[in-house]
């Protein structure tokens, strides 16, 4: 008789509860039947990048956006003021980096935190089922039909 297992994981839903309960109607002991939910990361997530890890977001993309504009602002303006086109052009491009970066990092801070709180992601459950070669299809299906994220199948 050779055994076979098999790795699932699941959302935390109902649809786990209901899956267990079937593989049990099935034939499928208790004791063959093994569920590990999966821990929430507990560190808060970083929002600078280092050079061995980036989240896909940048800081800098409305600072530089508006700093150009602000630049252009203060250069043609500069042309009217003792300073010239130049340093005005210069500083409006700073001052226009500078507020653009305060934005975004509001935005990451403040608004977006809010939103991953609101959605919250919860982890998944590995089942493990271990069970006879001749089940082992009939498990598989009925690992699908609760809506499983994936299956893998271990001789």
């Amino acid at each position: 008789m050779i055994h076979v297992q098999l790795f699932s994981t699941f959302e935390t839903t109902g649809f786990l509860e209901i899956a267990i309960s079937t593989l049990e109607k099935k034939g499928i002991k208790k004791n063959s039947i093994f569920a590990v939910p999966l821990d929430n990361r507990a560190e808060e997530r970083k929002i600078f990048d280092t050079i061995h890890r980036s989240d896909g977001t940048s800081l800098i993309d409305i600072g530089m956006g508006m700093g150009t504009a602000f630049s252009v602002i203060g250069a043609s303006i500069g042309f009217k003021l003792a300073w010239g086109p130049i340093y005005c052009g210069l500083i409006g491009a700073f001052v226009g980096f500078v507020l653009g970066f305060a934005i975004r990092l509001f935005m990451e801070l403040v608004i977006k935190k809010k939103k991953r709180v609101l959605k919250g992601k919860h982890s998944e459950v590995i089942l493990i089922v271990d069970c006879e070669e001749s089940q082992a299809e009939l498990v598989e299906d009925i690992l699908w039909s609760h809506f499983a994220l994936g299956v893998a199948k271990v001789k």
